[in-house]
């Protein structure tokens, strides 16, 4: 029996985003060199602009594989996905001004928001609707550029979120659109992941975090959208827990919250004595948690089964935050 379409894509992009990096790596270590400084992660100059090979290897898998006839959202998610990159690649050597950044980002959110013709709330009126998703759009491809700071951070959420999804898709809550654009980026993110492994050999950049963020968001939206609301909020509910908390918490000291800076929680995780590799390991078992969760609420689709998962989910995340935020040595003895 021939193998499903998205499982066949997931080796090819692992591949072509390997060979592409392996190609680009001369390139990157000439022209793209991130340079350690106080809120860095890393001790030593690092290329960057591996997102250039996950990004480029996510659309071309995905439009070769795509299963059905190039329509208007696919030709906006293609777009504005490549147009993300793009701002990314600028960002990443000339670092773009605040207003500019964020008008960018949101034509591309925009665009792929009313390409798309998902209602969520249809009781809302369309304009507020599309204006939620929106900002919930911005915000979801800044968190995930947030997030982007430790070596396979990225490959710890989106590896299992896009996994997830796959398996989600091939059990028939997911459409074959997202299903394919879930693998190709799952694919992507696998063929970086050897070079982003602690101690880094290269960064993703702005010029791939941007884009994968429209990405997970646009797969959730449309999960979201075809039954599975709470599955899409519990699948990157770390994310959205760090990066909001951390957020709010700097607005509330009155930080500039648009400036870098090393006080995530799993930033903090470091700094407080945990090595990386445990670090991302604790965030991808946390995912690998979520995705179950996520699983349950559509397998069992009822509002005390949706509930629950997402009280287990928040009580699963609150724990590893609130690890992250604790010495090493001094966290509660268990009962």
């Amino acid at each position: 029996m021939p193998s499903h379409p998205a499982l066949v894509a997931i080796p090819v992009a692992a591949l072509v985003a390997a060979g592409m990096i392996v190609l680009l790596m001369p390139l990157l270590r000439r022209y793209a060199m991130a340079r350690p400084n106080a809120r860095s992660s890393h001790a030593a100059p690092t290329p960057q602009g591996g997102g250039i090979a996950v990004i480029g290897a996510a659309v071309l898998v995905g439009v070769a594989f795509w299963p059905e006839p190039f329509g208007q959202e696919a030709a906006m998610l293609a777009a504005a996905t490549l147009g993300l990159a793009f701002v990314g690649t600028i960002d990443d050597i000339r670092p773009l001004p605040v207003l500019p950044r964020l008008l960018l980002q949101a034509l591309a959110v925009g665009g792929v928001v009313a390409a798309s013709g998902t209602r969520l709330f249809p009781d809302l009126p369309v304009g507020a609707e599309w204006g939620l998703s929106l900002l919930a759009g911005l915000w979801f491809v800044n968190l995930v550029n947030f997030m982007d700071g430790l070596d396979w951070m990225t490959v710890a959420e989106v590896v299992p979120v896009a996994g997830a999804l796959v398996g989600l898709g091939l059990a028939g809550h997911l459409a074959a659109a997202p299903l394919l654009v879930a693998a190709c980026l799952l694919g992507a993110m696998l063929g970086f992941a050897p070079f982003n492994r602690p101690v880094a050999r290269l960064f993703l950049g702005d010029v791939g975090s941007l884009p994968i963020g429209l990405l997970l968001a646009w797969l959730l939206y449309r999960l979201a959208g075809e039954g599975g609301f709470a599955a899409a909020l519990l699948l990157p509910l770390y994310y959205l827990a760090d990066a909001t908390l951390t957020l709010l918490r700097r607005a509330q000291a009155r930080e500039p919250v648009w400036q870098a800076h090393r006080s995530h929680f799993y930033q903090r995780a470091t700094a407080n004595g945990r090595a990386v590799p445990a670090v991302v390991g604790t965030v991808f078992a946390l995912n690998l948690a979520l995705a179950l969760l996520a699983a349950a609420t559509l397998v069992w689709p009822s509002w005390p089964v949706a509930l629950g998962a997402l009280a287990l989910g928040a009580a699963l995340v609150a724990g590893v935050l609130a690890l992250f935020a604790t010495p090493r040595g001094q966290e509660p003895a268990a009962a």
